[in-house]
């Protein structure tokens, strides 16, 4: 009979190629020739930005403020390069939004394991990060279906956010890119060439009961993990 290192060692194994599996392999870097291509990647690898709007609240009135958000321009794969959030009016800056919509959003691979494994320092150009200059705006209908499924899907914890906060879908309404991924300055592309619209398909709904479908999945798979190693594994 197999040991229980060999068993938990054969699980995680599976687990592990189960996910590489479902993501499609992690894709790499654009080269930095490819500014657009570069600018859509990182919006789309990242979870969270940095916005900054315009303080409405003394003692910094009139004064920049940054602040940290959750975003997501579409689901592993089916990026769009539109930076959705889920927001409330009772969060500080976007009662700043709502005198002043434009702000702008910072994003960096320094949040990923990328600048990390290559030894880049998160100021570093090689370390790539986007700067995004545009306004707030509140989206519904259709696109906030978009919204929703984009930001369920890779925040899942926002499903159970308090409904007395009177959530809202909105997007980052781009009107100019500047890109940092390597020496020799900053580069600017145009909105058009880092957006475009999902894939075609059905905008999938993201409910908690898929979550929970995936946490039992998950279980069944390190279950079954375990008999295949039971069968199959030569213990010395």
């Amino acid at each position: 009979m197999c040991s229980q290192r060999s068993v938990m060692f054969l699980a995680l194994l599976a687990v592990f190629l189960t996910l590489s599996v479902a993501r499609g392999g992690a894709p790499s870097v654009p080269p930095h020739e490819e500014v657009a291509r570069m600018a859509r990647f990182v919006v789309h690898k990242c979870d969270w930005a940095s916005m900054a709007t315009i303080s409405t609240h003394e003692p910094v009135r009139g004064q920049p403020f940054s602040n940290t958000f959750s975003i997501s321009d579409g689901l592993a794969g089916n990026g769009t390069g539109t930076p959705y959030m889920y927001l409330t009016h009772m969060e500080i800056s976007v009662q700043d939004l709502q005198v002043n919509p434009q702000a702008s959003l910072s994003v960096s691979l320094a949040q990923t394991h990328y600048c990390k494994n290559h030894g880049f320092d998160p100021q570093s150009p090689l370390c790539a990060h986007i700067i995004l200059s545009g306004s707030v705006l509140q989206v519904n209908d259709s696109e906030a279906s978009v919204a929703k499924a984009a930001l369920f899907g890779r925040h899942p914890e926002m499903i159970d956010w308090p409904t007395d906060h009177n959530w809202f879908f909105a997007k980052f309404n781009i009107t100019q890119v500047w890109v940092l991924d390597y020496f020799g300055g900053v580069k600017t592309v145009t909105p058009e060439s880092t957006t475009a619209p999902p894939r075609t398909g059905r905008t999938p709904e993201v409910t908690r009961g898929d979550l929970d479908e995936l946490d039992q999945k998950s279980l069944r798979l390190m279950n079954n993990s375990q008999v295949v190693c039971v069968c199959v594994c030569v213990c010395v």
